[in-house]
């Protein structure tokens, strides 16, 4: 049976740091950026254009209705959580992955739980074989895109030469609260067949990825990059080690290096995906060293977490402690997903007067 390791962090909502000397406060501003694998999201509509009928909501009998329903509402209520204690908001910017089509993620933002954020969604049809897609959700009121793009990764069977078709890569530029960044929304090959005989598939996203941040850099070098997503390798992996060329400190990290705060995690035994009674951590966010400065004037890099709240966990028989997935014996568990969500923490400097707040700080 495996062990659950649960993860706990500091959680600050407004921090407010005395400055004796200038009879000052410093506060703030607070933002959660997230990734999800949402776990096979597919609508009750067959798509002759993709292999759809072999997910798990059309191999059902019967309820497919009440299972897509339930299924929407368990992944809106998730995303809804996510970093809520500290931001006391939703995230502002939400990666997902496993989507059918824009029209799951429309169903999922318009839930009553997440309807008065008003997200916005950034989705384009991949040529994955299984018919599904990364996407990009955001507050409309606090990210504003300006480019989004796919990009293709073309990669080939070793044996046969044959394509292998996967997802693509998104990549969406814009601003939040003002401030320009950008997104690159993965989800890499499989380890099907293997992890050693699919390395060269998730090192070739890798590079793809990487293609992507350096020519964010060489427009602006001190461009703010996250590359988020189900990486389907763990953050010492070839693919995330040497591809991307990450580093687990952030004192480390190159000017135009890669930080990945989830390698430490790893390390501790944390993961987001359970099998045979191992913990992976596929699902990542990893960001640029633009993002690691000590000056908050503008949005810097805080914290990151994994989401795994009691309720996302299965609590008992042969998976307990494993994440509560939504399929499972070839029906609809009324679970959530076979992976736990990712997030980050960004803030900004407010400078307030020490006369015109009071401390509203907590710690855990």
């Amino acid at each position: 049976m495996i062990k659950f390791l649960k993860f706990s962090s500091l959680f600050l909502f407004w921090m407010v740091i005395s400055i004796t000397e200038a009879q000052e406060h410093k506060t703030y501003k607070i933002h959660t950026i997230a990734f999800y694998n949402l776990e096979n999201l597919f609508d009750t509509i067959n798509d002759p254009t993709n292999f759809d009928e072999y997910s798990p909501l059309m191999e059902l009998k019967a309820n497919r209705s009440d299972a897509y329903k339930k299924k929407v509402r368990n992944m809106a209520r998730v995303l809804a959580d996510i970093g809520r204690d500290v931001s006391n908001n939703t995230p502002a910017i939400i990666g997902v992955s496993e989507v059918e089509n824009q029209d799951v993620l429309e169903d999922v933002v318009n839930d009553s739980i997440l309807r008065d954020k008003n997200y916005g969604i950034v989705h384009y049809h991949s040529p994955d074989a299984r018919g599904i897609d990364v996407a990009l959700l955001y507050q409309k009121k606090l990210f504003y895109p300006i480019t989004t793009s796919s990009h293709e990764l073309k990669i080939y069977d070793n044996v046969t030469r044959k394509r292998i078709y996967t997802r693509d890569q998104l990549l969406v530029s814009g601003h939040l609260d003002g401030e320009l960044m950008h997104i690159i929304v993965n989800h890499w090959p499989s380890r099907s067949g293997g992890e050693a005989k699919s390395q060269y598939n998730r090192i070739a996203a890798a590079k793809l990825s990487k293609y992507l941040v350096d020519s964010l850099q060489v427009i602006d070098p001190y461009a703010k990059v996250f590359i988020m997503g189900d990486l389907n390798d763990n953050p010492n992996n070839t693919s995330v080690k040497k591809g991307l060329k990450t580093q687990k400190d952030k004192d480390k990290v190159d000017f135009k290096g890669i930080y990945n705060p989830y390698e430490n995690f790893f390390r501790d035994g944390l993961g987001t995906t359970a099998y045979r009674d191992a913990w992976s951590l596929f699902d990542q966010i990893l960001l640029t060293k633009s993002l690691l400065e000590k000056d908050y004037t503008s949005f810097q890099f805080y914290k990151a977490g994994i989401f795994n709240n009691d309720y996302l966990i299965t609590s008992k028989g042969t998976y307990k402690g494993y994440p509560y997935r939504s399929w499972s014996d070839g029906g609809f568990s009324d679970g959530f997903s076979d992976h736990f969500p990712v997030y980050v923490y960004v803030i900004k400097e407010i400078p307030t007067v020490l006369s015109d707040i009071s401390p509203k700080g907590r710690e855990d």
